[in-house]
């Protein structure tokens, strides 16, 4: 391999050659994109179920999705497959993968609606905690193969492997809200130890459901800003109340620089770096300091080769929830200090929300479009500046600026943090 495929530190470059994205905007990058920088909102009041009692009753789910069967997998695998199609015809590569395929997949648990049926269907109860038990004798009785598909876990990956003929077993992966660009990170480094030329990353997530809204709101983590619904997400406003739950899909293709070349592929930008840190501070909560976020950007720009001054716009994790701001924009501001509110700063949630397993992928899509198009797209919502965040949101309107280098971060649930530094293509 030529010095002019390789990274500052002899690692082979990795070029992305394909995309494809899906969110509560639409399906495509192009309509994505466009809605996306004309400072459209895709959250909506939820149709999918009841929510009469609930505190939140707004969502960016995806509804515009045939699926065979109303259930998690079946959502999240139609989303994946279709980000997996747009990606596949954007890099010109049909037939097989023949490359590993890295999932990041929602944690799956059936529907209430699914196990009330069980439940019917099972003998009454003769102990106390033998629910279980009941259960799988009621499905030897009468198998049921869709629920049974609806609560497996990995059977996203192995149906996207079969269809799209990846090679190996395909991981499935789930770190809270960093799983997207974790799942993306993995290629990156299959790519780098020579294991492979090529790797499918793809993050989905379509399991918003009446559980999902109830768990996270005994969290105190949903706004319950419901009317006017596109207003709810509002990220660094003084009036921020939590985060808007939402679905969405995307799917990159990576490739080494050298092959990607090699077949005359086009390249969409460069992913020159990967960082992840833990945080052990507490199951949801992130540690007030900063300190595992601090450690994570800074890991990224080491990776990537690149300090604080190459970074030209940061796609913020920026989740609307008065906690996760704060603590991003303390994070932010160790890393670049003086520099930062000369940075242009956006959140894509504050219009498509928090689409958790699938955000970090998501926004790495939008992060490439901003390079390769010279848009930054805005953060809306923006009527009530946090005196404490002092940043430049790119406030309700795209603005028109050349970017080199965008860091995109993800700070998630448990502790799980991920920030990924993406390029524009080399000379």
């Amino acid at each position: 391999m030529s010095d002019a495929y390789k990274d500052h530190l002899g690692r082979p470059i990795i070029a992305v050659t394909g995309m494809g994205v899906m969110t509560s905007l639409g399906q495509g990058v192009t309509d994505n994109w466009s809605a996306l920088t004309s400072g459209k909102s895709g959250i909506h009041k939820i149709t999918r179920f009841p929510t009469e009692g609930l505190s939140t009753r707004i969502s960016g789910t995806v509804d515009f999705i045939d699926i065979p069967a109303e259930n998690a997998v079946e959502r999240s695998y139609a989303m994946a497959r279709e980000t997996t199609l747009e990606a596949l015809a954007q890099a010109g590569i049909s037939g097989d993968f023949n490359g590993p395929l890295f999932l990041a997949a929602p944690p799956i648990e059936p529907e209430w609606s699914a196990r009330f049926e069980l439940a019917d269907r099972s003998a009454p109860s003769e102990r106390p905690g033998d629910a279980y038990n009941r259960f799988l004798a009621a499905m030897r009785v009468r198998p049921d193969p869709v629920f049974h598909e609806a609560v497996m876990f990995g059977s996203i990956s192995e149906r996207l492997s079969d269809r799209f003929g990846t090679r190996g077993l395909p991981v499935t992966l789930s770190t809270a809200c960093a799983s997207g660009a974790t799942a993306i990170q993995l290629g990156v480094e299959a790519i780098r130890q020579g294991r492979t030329d090529r790797a499918l990353t793809v993050a989905t997530d379509g399991s918003v459901s009446a559980e999902a809204l109830i768990r996270f709101a005994l969290l105190s983590a949903l706004s319950t800003q419901n009317d006017p619904p596109e207003k709810a997400s509002k990220p660094f406003t003084k009036d921020r109340d939590g985060f808007v739950i939402a679905e969405g899909a995307a799917t990159l293709v990576l490739e080494s620089l050298e092959a990607a070349v090699a077949r005359g592929a086009r390249v969409y930008g460069i992913l020159k770096g990967c960082g992840e840190k833990a945080d052990l501070f507490h199951r949801t909560r992130s540690s007030p300091d900063g300190g595992p976020a601090i450690a994570t950007i800074r890991a990224a720009l080491a990776d990537a080769g690149i300090d604080e001054a190459g970074i030209g716009y940061i796609n913020a994790h920026g989740t609307s929830t008065p906690e996760n701001d704060k603590m991003e924009y303390l994070s932010m501001s160790a890393v670049f200090g003086e520099k930062l509110p000369s940075i242009p700063v956006s959140s894509n949630k504050s219009m498509i929300g928090h689409t958790l397993t699938a955000a970090g992928a998501v926004e790495a899509v939008f992060s490439l479009q901003t390079m390769l198009t010279g848009t930054l797209p805005p953060t809306i919502n923006y009527q009530n500046p946090d005196p404490a965040i002092v940043l430049d949101v790119v406030p309700n309107v795209k603005r028109d600026a050349q970017v080199s280098a965008v860091l995109s971060n993800s700070f998630g649930f448990g502790g799980q943090n991920a920030s990924l530094v993406m390029t524009a293509e080399p000379a």
